[in-house]
This record gives C-alpha cells, sequence and structure tokens, in this order.
C-alpha cells in the first residue's frame, strides 16, 4: 500500500470513528443515561467484527484493512497514554486522609476477593483451548486477578463529580478505594509483562527500571516540576513552551516504560501522579483533554473493537465461561467492596454506592487486556469475554448507583 493510498485510509478511518463514536455515545448519553465514554466503548466494538464485519464483511474489511492496523495501533496507544496522563493528574492524595483506613479496608477486599477467585478459575480456564497463551499457572492467575480487580477510576470520579458528592462519605471512600486498588493492579500487571521478558535479565531490568521510575516520579516528581507550576500561577496561564515541555515529559517517561519493557500507559500515568496540583493541572487538563478524549481515544476504543470478535463467545463452553467470569466480578468486587464498607462501620446506602462504583471497569480494564493481547497473555477468545465483562459491569454502574442514592441531597 502506497503511503498515498494509507493517507486516504487513515482520514476516512478516522472519520467514520468519530461519527460512529459520537452517535452512539450521544445515544448512551440521552438514552441510557450513561457518560459518552460508554457509547463510545461500545461504538469500538460495533465497528469490528462483532456487527460491522457480521453485516458487512466485505465493507469492513475494505474500510478496515490490515495494512492499516499499525497506524491505528500507534494512535491509539498515544490517545489511551495521554489519558492515562490525565487520570494521573485526577490522582488526589487528600482522599487517603479522611477515610484512610477505611479505603484501605474496602481496596483490600477489592483486590483480595477478585484475586482469590482468579486462583480457583484459572487452571479451569487454561483448560479451555485458546483463552492463555503459553504461559505459567501463576502468570495467568495474576493477569486475571488484575483484570477483574482493576476499577473505571475516571468513570468513578466523573459519575461522584456530576453528583455533587465529591465530598461526601461514598463519593471520598470510593475514590480513595478506587486510587488503591487501580495502583495495586497496574502494579500486578508489570510483575506479570516483567516475567514474560526474554529471560531474567529482562525481568530484573523491568522491575527495577519500573520502580526506580515509579520511584522517582512520586517522590522527586513534584519538586522537579513545581518551577513549571511556578511559571503558570505568574502568567495565569499554560504557554506554548511550556506545553512543549510538558509534551515532551510525557513523551520521554512513555519512552522509558517500554524501553524497561512494562508499557508505555505506565510513563503517562505517573508523569501525572507527579504533576504539582493548581492551576498547572487544571490548564494542562483543559489543553489536553479534548484532543485526548474527542480525536485519539476512540482510535483505541475503535482498535479494541476489531480485536472483539463476539461470535467466538457463542460456542457453549465459552458462553459458560463468560457466564462464570461475569457472575464472579461482580460478586468479588461490588460484593466484597460493600462488605468491606459496611464492616468499616458505614450505613447501608453508602455501602451499596461504594460498591456500585467499585464494580465499573471500563476503559482501565480494556487497557489491560488490550496490552494483555499485545504480549501474549491471553488470546481473542478471552480478550472477548473480558470485552463483554468490561463493558456491562460499567454499563451498570450509573444506574445502580442512582439507585442506592436515592432521596440523597447534592452537597
Amino acid at each position: 500500500m502506497s503511503n498515498s493510498t494509507l493517507v486516504l485510509y487513515f482520514f476516512a478511518q478516522l472519520a467514520i470513528i468519530l461519527i460512529a463514536c459520537r452517535i452512539v455515545g450521544w445515544f448512551a448519553h440521552r438514552y441510557l443515561g450513561q457518560p459518552q465514554v460508554v457509547g463510545e466503548m461500545i461504538a469500538g466494538v460495533l465497528l469490528g467484527p462483532s456487527l460491522f464485519g457480521l453485516i458487512a464483511p466485505e465493507v469492513q474489511a475494505a474500510l478496515f484493512p490490515a495494512e492499516t492496523r499499525q497506524v491505528l495501533y500507534v494512535l491509539a496507544q498515544l490517545g489511551v497514554g495521554l489519558y492515562m496522563f490525565l487520570v494521573g493528574l485526577d490522582f488526589r492524595r487528600d482522599h487517603f486522609k479522611a477515610y484512610g483506613r477505611a479505603a484501605a479496608g474496602v481496596s483490600i477486599a477489592g483486590m483480595a476477593v477478585p484475586f482469590l477467585l482468579a486462583l480457583l478459575l484459572t487452571p479451569w480456564l487454561m483448560g479451555q483451548d485458546g483463552l492463555f497463551r503459553d504461559i505459567e499457572n501463576w502468570q495467568a492467575t495474576l493477569f486475571l486477578g488484575a483484570a477483574i480487580a482493576i476499577t473505571a477510576f475516571p468513570m468513578l470520579a466523573r459519575i461522584i463529580h456530576e453528583r455533587g458528592l465529591t465530598g461526601t462519605p461514598v463519593g471520598t471512600l470510593s475514590l480513595a478505594a478506587g486510587a488503591i486498588d487501580d495502583a495495586a493492579a497496574w502494579t500486578v500487571l508489570a510483575i506479570v509483562l516483567a516475567s514474560l521478558g526474554a529471560g531474567m535479565e529482562v525481568a530484573v531490568k523491568a522491575l527495577v527500571g519500573g520502580v526506580a521510575f515509579a520511584a522517582f516520579m512520586l517522590i522527586l516528581g513534584p519538586r522537579v516540576f513545581a518551577p513549571l507550576a511556578a511559571m503558570v500561577e505568574r502568567r495565569g496561564k499554560v504557554t506554548e513552551p511550556l506545553l512543549a515541555i510538558v509534551i515532551v515529559a510525557f513523551l520521554l517517561s512513555a519512552l522509558a516504560m517500554e524501553f524497561a519493557g512494562i508499557h508505555a500507559v505506565f510513563g503517562g500515568f505517573l508523569l501525572g501522579t507527579a504533576m504539582p496540583r493548581g492551576r498547572l493541572v487544571e490548564e494542562l487538563r483543559a489543553k489536553l483533554e479534548p484532543m485526548a478524549v474527542v480525536l485519539l481515544l476512540p482510535m483505541f476504543f475503535t482498535f479494541s473493537g476489531l480485536n472483539t470478535q463476539l461470535s467466538l463467545i457463542l460456542d457453549p463452553s465459552l458462553f459458560v465461561a463468560l457466564l462464570v467470569l461475569l457472575a464472579a466480578a461482580i460478586l468479588a468486587k461490588a460484593g466484597a467492596c460493600y462488605v468491606a464498607a459496611r464492616l468499616g462501620g458505614f450505613d447501608n446506602r453508602t455501602a451499596m454506592g461504594v460498591g456500585a462504583l467499585m464494580n465499573a471497569r471500563g476503559l482501565m480494564e480494556l487497557i489491560i487486556i488490550n496490552i494483555g493481547l499485545e504480549r501474549g497473555v491471553i488470546g481473542p477468545k478471552l480478550f472477548s469475554i473480558l470485552v463483554v465483562v468490561a463493558i456491562v459491569t460499567t454499563l451498570m454502574a450509573t444506574p445502580l448507583f442512582n439507585l442506592t442514592q436515592r432521596g440523597v441531597e447534592k452537597a
């Protein structure tokens, strides 16, 4: 395929992706009461072989030929990396102060029970043909546990903000516990990815490099980037040269994590957590969020959708695996977090709200399973099953939360 033809394909694909994501996102928001991003997740699946490829396979194959997938993949990684940087900007340490002990209890329960169920289910799943690749049982257990235990932290934060519950017990507890959960899940995923390296030397490089980079960003990062925050406070805005510095820092952070053998998204997220809070973060979010969310992130959803074949799970044995994993994911996360919140002294309504929010997996699980598919941890069958788990648990979050919080006044 020539360069000019590749350009033609790219613009045609991007136009169709954006149109589909905006329409399905609008429909999901208008008629289902879901955030825009949930509709975009669904749109990505609809553009793949699960619907578009089923109805018009020749047209779908002509529009998304294999030769163009690499371009879509690279831009999808840029989009999800920038999104994870924005997630890092929303990572607030003050959420841990008021409900630190209770949040730790909810988080531990929301991690321990999913990993326990993963331990029980993995031997059975590894006996199913094509779910996991050629990996060790413990690697499969850790990966599945991380995929089940992850929380859609950005969506959780958005629901709490939209409902005006930022300073309430349910809002603060959910945000703190979700932050701890996601940090732990990403750490486990990093261990799995490091263990898949070609030999002990690669694994050591990944673990040492990842820990060193994380320590630098969390301990020294805020001091290193403090001058940028001071410049923004003096000038009242993020100038173009300053924005360029931040973008270069993001690219180098993503490069460092990719070079270490983990994944580029870790670099963006850690950089976001290191940025000094205040006007700098507000300005960066205002400048980068429209490009990342409106233009780039839909490409990630579509790339995920192109790898999702829902027809695979129509096989009776795989459909059973889907039902088991879906039930396990909901009970392990929502149920465990609810019980932990009740044991932590919170009332029934607050505990149910926390369980409903923590059960959503959304984009965060899509990121994890895309990494797993790319790195040869899971096969297309388990990938498709976990896409359904991500979408269903995310669709449940808003209506369940609204149901549990009826009659609660906004803060």
